[in-house]
This record gives structure tokens, C-alpha cells and sequence, in this order.
């Protein structure tokens, strides 16, 4: 298991569509060890909780999602997940304003810029898990707005894209200070 480097905003391959992988692809030795080390730096690393393959220099349909409670989130729920060539075949719920931010958007090793996103609180994803297997579901919540999220990623969307309020623009040092202490 290695720690992967992870790309920053201004590299090209962040802003193309991601490849889609094959059957065979998904359980090749290399895919699979891609996804252990996605795995590996999210969980030592703590840099967020997704990371898509495009943030770490491949241009592959494929995201590790790692969510576990922390400080800043101490009733949030676990959730992991790998969604391989992620497609989302419905929004629904009411679409809000929620506090994002990206690890591709800082040097610091967190992400250093969050804005309020607009986000649709439930969604219902096509995609294929790290075997290979079809799978349909249902996220809602936080679950639903990190996979938004990362689906972006693979299709060279930032969550900058989305921002409509620029006022919400802020450091991730004023975002603790004034969002995550409240």
C-alpha cells in the first residue's frame, strides 16, 4: 500500500471525462491495487472523504469513498463505498446549499477553499462495484452530496463549477472557524 500524490486545481487531467473501465479491467492486479491505495490514502492521509481517480493523476471512472466520524463530524454515520463508471439515473429531494470543499483545492494537504454547493439531497446511482458487480442505490444526505461530488470528478467538473452564491467563498481555516464550531 503506498500513499498517492493527489493532483491540484489547474491540472488538465481534472477537467476531462473519465474513461470508463471494462469487466476485465476492474479485476485486473493494477485496478485493484489503485483502489487499495485510494483506500489507504484516504483513511492515513485524512484528506477528505472521497477521492477520485483523477485526483491522483488517472483518468478512470472510478472514486473510493471513505467517510468515518471525526471531530468536526462526530455524528456522522460510516459510509465506504468504491463506484466504478458511476452514473446518476435520478435527482430528486429538494436541492440545497451544503459546505464543500475539495482536497484537489489546496496545498495544505486538506482542502483549503469551501463555498456553499448547491446539491440535491437524494439521488439514485447505476454503478459497478471493485468486483466487477452492477449495482443500483439509492444516498441520501451527506452520502448523496459526496457522491454528487465525486461523480463530478469523472466528468472534469469541480465543485467551483456549481457555486452561486461567491459570497460563500471561504478559507478552510474561516470554514472551521465558522461553520464546523457552530
Amino acid at each position: 500500500m503506498k500513499i498517492l500524490r493527489r493532483t491540484q486545481f489547474g491540472n488538465p487531467i481534472l477537467r476531462e471525462t473519465a474513461r470508463q473501465l471494462t469487466a476485465a479491467e476492474i479485476t485486473s492486479e493494477s485496478i485493484q491495487e489503485l483502489i487499495i491505495d485510494m483506500r489507504h490514502t484516504l483513511a492515513q492521509k485524512k484528506l477528505g472523504v472521497g477521492l477520485a481517480a483523477p485526483q491522483v493523476g488517472k483518468s478512470l471512472a472510478l472514486t473510493v469513498i471513505h467517510v468515518q466520524p471525526t471531530e468536526s463530524r462526530p455524528d456522522v454515520l460510516p459510509f465506504e463505498a468504491v463506484l466504478i463508471n458511476p452514473i446518476i439515473t435520478k435527482y430528486s429531494g429538494q436541492q440545497s446549499d451544503m459546505w464543500e470543499g475539495c482536497i484537489s483545492g489546496g496545498s495544505s494537504g486538506t482542502a483549503d477553499l469551501f463555498a456553499k454547493t448547491p446539491r440535491n439531497n437524494s439521488i439514485e446511482v447505476t454503478y459497478l462495484d471493485e468486483r466487477g458487480k452492477k449495482r443500483h442505490e439509492k444516498f441520501k444526505g451527506l452520502q448523496a452530496q459526496i457522491v454528487q461530488h465525486e461523480v463530478d470528478h469523472l466528468n472534469g467538473i469541480l465543485f467551483v463549477d456549481h457555486v452561486t452564491d461567491t459570497r460563500s467563498y471561504t478559507t478552510y481555516a474561516e470554514y472551521m472557524k465558522r461553520v464546523v464550531s457552530q
